[in-house]
């Protein structure tokens, strides 16, 4: 499997200070800045843009993990590519029918695409499209839902996806996103899972380097 990867989700962080937020997940050892770009139309929650992203930028040189959740996600693609996003993420029930040519048109960008898909969302329809894609999202909670739990049920999904690119030969990311604590992270690991989003478990803890170290070695 690839080296698991911490991505905190500056969803969870003050925005009044969000470029020493990112500074401090730098020095505590995080690996990428997960970033939730919410439209309010997607998800009922609106975040931040593209000038948000060119920001965050200037703060840190980690990758930036972008997270379309919007109705048109290719709308904008190309803003947040310029300013500085290392890889684009959308929605498989935003995109339909055109998931395929939007993940060709991200790479046309220069930068990594990501498949996401909500809870309810089987994988079983969108293959092809993972064939192409650098990272498959798996979301264990419902997309713009703030305070969930983390839903077990999405655990396979996860095992699901990565017996498909084991099968193909493929050593891609699958990140899962939602409700991830120590207790749990194990659990995640186990399923397949190397890339774990953690907002609140990170931003609300007294040390966040040791949150971050301790979700790092529960998963060795």
């Amino acid at each position: 499997m690839n080296k698991i990867q911490i991505a905190p989700s500056i969803l969870s962080a003050d925005f009044a200070a969000m470029g020493e937020a990112v500074e401090a997940l730098e020095r505590c050892g995080a690996d990428l800045i997960h970033c939730d770009v919410m439209d309010g139309s997607f998800v009922p929650k609106i975040t931040f843009g593209s000038d948000m992203i060119e920001a965050v930028r200037r703060h840190t040189s980690l990758p930036l993990d972008v997270h379309l959740m919007c109705v048109n996600p290719l709308a904008k693609a190309e803003e947040f590519a310029q300013a500085g996003a290392s890889g684009l993420t959308v929605h498989a029930e935003a995109c339909g029918a055109g998931l395929l040519q939007a993940l060709r048109e991200i790479h046309s960008l220069g930068v990594r695409a990501g498949v996401a898909v909500s809870p309810d969302t089987p994988l079983q329809g969108i293959y092809h499209c993972l064939e192409i894609a650098d990272m498959l999202l798996v979301m264990s909670v419902y997309p713009g839902k703030g305070g969930q739990k983390l839903i077990e049920r999405t655990l396979a999904k996860a095992t699901e996806a990565r017996r498909f690119f084991e099968s193909a030969g493929a050593e891609k990311d699958i990140e899962m996103d939602g409700g991830i604590t120590e207790e749990n992270v194990a659990a995640v690991k186990a399923a397949g899972v190397n890339v774990i989003v953690a907002g609140n478990t990170v931003f609300r803890a007294p040390d966040m380097a040791k949150t971050i170290a301790e979700l790092r070695d529960r998963t060795r």
